[in-house]
């Protein structure tokens, strides 16, 4: 099979799954709570086997020699196509989950309606993800709520994140000729409904937390053709380290 529409998309789907995973596993062991040092490594191993079933299916998609590991380690800063969302600095705990709360509230009706794709692969890879995805919206809403309808210092802080990361969500949801093509062939779902979903839930959730929707239009794009912020740039050193290091080794 060489379809490059599909294996484009399918390399967006995984760099999102890959970076926020990555993002995650930056905080295994430095958590507050053992509870929440344990959710937040579960969180991160969900989106990093989202990522592996996605870069091999779409090593099978190009139909050349790479695989998984190829496509996730071999691959330069432009070469990633992840939202710039995904790649934002953890920064505090309230910036952690207002991130996970815009990449959950994106990826549930992203994957529920890739259900229905077409492709029967795809439509597996989404169900199993859908069950994840529904789990991690569930933590971080209710980690939004908690904080943004708690104490001053936890409403600010929830506020100040929300303010923050606004600005990078549009990119979930850019849409060019890959998408559309795929659309056209019922294989990639149309990404209208979902950004309706996603603004009734984040809308939802943040009434519940007493939090303001930031009113500034502006929008940072550009991560799904390669063009990111300054952060993926440091990022994949330490993501690709051992496997540049250690070229065709085997485990």
């Amino acid at each position: 099979m060489n379809n490059p529409n599909l294996f484009t998309y399918l390399l967006r789907l995984a760099d999102d799954n890959m970076i926020v995973s990555q993002r995650l596993s930056e905080l295994i062991s430095t958590m507050p709570e053992l509870e929440l040092d344990i959710a937040v490594a579960n969180i991160a191993l969900d989106h990093l086997g989202q990522a592996r079933n996605l870069y091999t299916y779409a090593a099978e998609v190009e139909g050349k020699a790479n695989n998984e590991d190829n496509l996730a380690m071999e691959r330069d800063e432009r070469g990633y196509l992840n939202a710039v969302l995904v790649e934002q600095p953890n920064g505090d705990f309230a910036h952690t989950m207002a991130r996970q709360l815009f990449v959950d509230a994106y990826q549930v009706p992203l994957y529920e309606a890739m259900t229905l794709s077409a492709d029967e692969t795809l439509r597996g890879i989404a169900a199993k993800s859908a069950k994840e995805a529904r789990y991690h919206l569930k933590h971080s809403a209710g980690w939004v709520i908690r904080m943004g309808d708690g104490t001053e210092e936890s409403h600010h802080r929830m506020q100040t994140a929300i303010d923050d990361l606004w600005m990078f969500t549009a990119d979930l949801f850019s849409v060019d000729q890959v998408e559309d093509a795929l659309i056209e062939a019922s294989i990639a779902p149309d990404i209208a409904p979902i950004r309706e979903s996603f603004d009734t839930c984040v809308a939802d959730v943040m009434d519940k937390a007493k939090l303001m929707a930031p009113s500034d239009p502006y929008q940072r794009l550009g991560g799904r053709t390669g063009f990111h912020t300054e952060h993926l740039g440091h990022i994949l050193p330490e993501l690709q380290a051992l496997h540049r290091s250690h070229p065709g080794a085997s485990w």
